[in-house]
């Protein structure tokens, strides 16, 4: 067991805790949002906060170290994961032609995850431009109730099956993070 890293944190109120709550963005310490979108939303970007920052301070070769064989889940393939589903959610709203796969054949995105600054540069980048755009298309929807797509998704199901996949993927992190360098959290 000696080539396990000891757990740590930064947070000095709660040991358990990530960070201490006065430094945790996610913490906006103010009011609920008013309305169910402004609600949907709010848990969105919390979860991708979160999934940020369980990849902060890695380097290339941590960030692609994967966890327990056979599995090929690592935190940067999480990160194309995301940016992939992103992408095939808009095949969800669209009626037309689906988006091409953003790295090919099916697990791409797990095997593909390797320890290249470049690799990881481009991973940041797709997810970014992939939720803008999710965001964009779905935006134009006042109705949450509204149905889109060749198979009438409703609106409201698109944005908590968002919430649940990152929220899935945040707590893969937690695991994966402790593994690589031994840091727990909230």
């Amino acid at each position: 067991m000696a080539d396990r890293p000891a757990r740590w944190t930064q947070a000095t109120v709660y040991p358990d805790m990530w960070t201490d709550p006065e430094d945790d963005p996610r913490d906006n310490n103010g009011p609920s949002p008013d309305g169910e979108l402004a609600t949907l939303l709010d848990f969105l970007t919390s979860y991708r906060t979160t999934l940020r920052m369980k990849c902060e301070g890695l380097d290339p070769e941590q960030l692609a170290r994967r966890s327990v064989p056979p599995s090929t889940m690592s935190l940067l393939g999480l990160i194309r994961h995301l940016a992939e589903v992103e992408r095939d959610w808009r095949n969800w709203i669209g009626d037309g032609e689906p988006l091409p796969k953003l790295y090919g054949v099916k697990d791409a995105d797990f095997h593909g995850a390797v320890a290249d600054q470049a690799v990881v540069d481009a991973a940041y980048a797709d997810l970014e431009r992939e939720q803008a755009a999710t965001d964009a298309a779905l935006a134009v929807y006042a109705d949450l109730g509204e149905r889109v797509g060749k198979d009438r998704i409703a609106v409201r199901e698109l944005m908590v099956h968002r919430i649940d996949e990152y929220a899935r993927h945040a707590g893969h992190a937690d695991l994966l993070r402790e593994c690589v360098d031994g840091r727990v959290g909230q």
